[in-house]
C-alpha cells in the first residue's frame, strides 16, 4: 500500500503528541494546533531532499516522464534542473514502474521504488522518504512535468519553509497569462496578505461579477513545486481526503481544510508544464527559441 502502512502498519506506529503516545491515524486527527506546538519546539528543518515522483499510467497523457523533449527524456531534464539547486542534499525519482525506473538509473539518477496505489505525489513523495535510510527534515516534491523549473524556485521554497516555522508546506506562484484564465490544468492560487495560502483551484479566482478575466488583477499561477516538513509528510496519508480536494483533485486542500498553514513565495517564471501531448510541441518550440538545449 502506498499510505505511510507501505513500510509499516499504521496500528504499529507511535506518534507522541502533549506526551500521549497515539497512532499515526489517532495523531493526525489531533489536527493542527497540537502539530504547530511540537513543530516550534523542533531544531531548525536542515537536512533537505528533493524527490522527482513519476508514474507512467496517466489518463491526460500516459508515459508522460518518458516523452522526449529534444532528444532527453522530460524525467531527465527534470532531475537535471533539480541538481542544480544549492539547497538539496539528494535528489531522487520515486516511481512505480520498471521502464521509469530503467531510463533514470540510465542517466545516474538514484531510483526509490513505490506502490501503484499512491493517489498523488505527495502520498508517492512520504513513502519514499519512509525508505530512505538518511533522515530528512524537509522533503521538496519536484514535479516531473515542468523541465525548465528553476533551480532558484526549488531553493526559494525550501529557505521559506525553513523561515515558517508554524507553516508544514510550501510552494511558489507566478503571474497568470490571460490566455491561462480557464484553463483548468492551470491551477490557480489567492494568498493573504502574510504570504500564506488562502485557496487553490482549477477554475479562476477570484471570479468577478462580470465572468470576465480582469485585466488589472493580479492572478496567480500555481507551479506544481512544494516542499513539505517531513514529518508533517509522514502523516500526511493518514488524513482523510477532504470535500474540497476531492470536487477540485488537488491534494493541496487537504493541507488547508485539515488546518495547516501553507507559505506561498511569488517569483517570476515562465511556466511551461507538460499536461498534454501538445504541450510538447509548444516547450520544444520554446527552447529552440531560447537557444536551451
Amino acid at each position: 500500500m502506498c499510505s505511510s502502512s507501505s513500510s509499516q502498519s499504521s496500528s504499529t506506529k507511535t506518534w507522541v503528541v502533549h506526551g500521549l503516545v497515539l497512532g499515526a491515524a489517532a495523531a493526525a486527527a489531533i489536527g493542527a494546533h497540537a502539530y504547530f506546538f511540537l513543530r516550534r519546539s523542533r531544531k531548525f528543518r536542515a537536512r533537505v531532499i528533493g524527490i522527482i515522483p513519476a508514474r507512467f499510467a496517466s489518463s491526460r497523457f500516459e508515459g508522460k516522464p518518458l516523452v522526449e523533449i529534444l532528444g532527453k527524456p522530460m524525467i531527465q531534464r527534470t532531475y537535471e534542473r533539480a541538481k542544480l539547486a544549492s539547497m538539496l542534499d539528494q535528489v531522487v525519482v520515486a516511481t512505480d514502474d520498471n521502464k521509469i525506473a530503467e531510463c533514470c538509473r540510465g542517466f545516474g539518477a538514484d531510483v526509490i521504488m513505490t506502490s501503484e496505489s499512491c493517489r498523488n505525489g505527495a502520498e508517492r513523495c512520504s513513502e519514499a522518504l519512509q525508505k530512505l535510510t538518511k533522515k530528512y527534515d524537509v522533503v521538496v516534491n519536484i514535479q516531473g512535468d515542468e523541465p525548465l523549473i528553476d533551480p532558484e524556485i526549488i531553493d526559494g521554497i525550501v529557505k521559506a519553509l525553513q523561515s515558517a516555522p508554524d507553516a508544514v508546506f510550501s510552494t511558489a506562484v507566478t503571474p497568470l497569462k490571460p490566455e491561462d484564465a480557464f484553463d483548468p490544468n492551470r491551477v490557480k492560487c489567492v494568498v493573504d496578505n502574510l504570504g500564506y495560502a488562502i485557496y487553490f483551484s482549477r477554475g479562476l479566482i477570484p471570479y468577478n461579477k462580470s465572468g470576465k478575466v480582469n485585466p488589472d488583477f493580479p492572478y496567480m499561477l500555481h507551479l506544481g513545486i512544494q516542499s513539505y516538513d517531513a514529518e508533517f509528510l509522514k502523516i500526511y496519508p493518514d488524513l482523510q481526503p477532504t470535500p474540497l480536494q476531492l470536487e477540485e483533485d488537488l491534494e493541496q486542500l487537504k493541507v488547508l481544510e485539515n488546518g495547516y498553514k501553507l507559505k506561498v513565495i511569488k517569483v517570476e517564471h515562465e511556466a511551461h508544464g507538460v499536461d498534454v501531448p501538445e504541450d510538447v510541441e509548444k516547450i520544444e518550440r520554446y527552447m529552440r527559441e531560447k537557444n536551451l538545449s
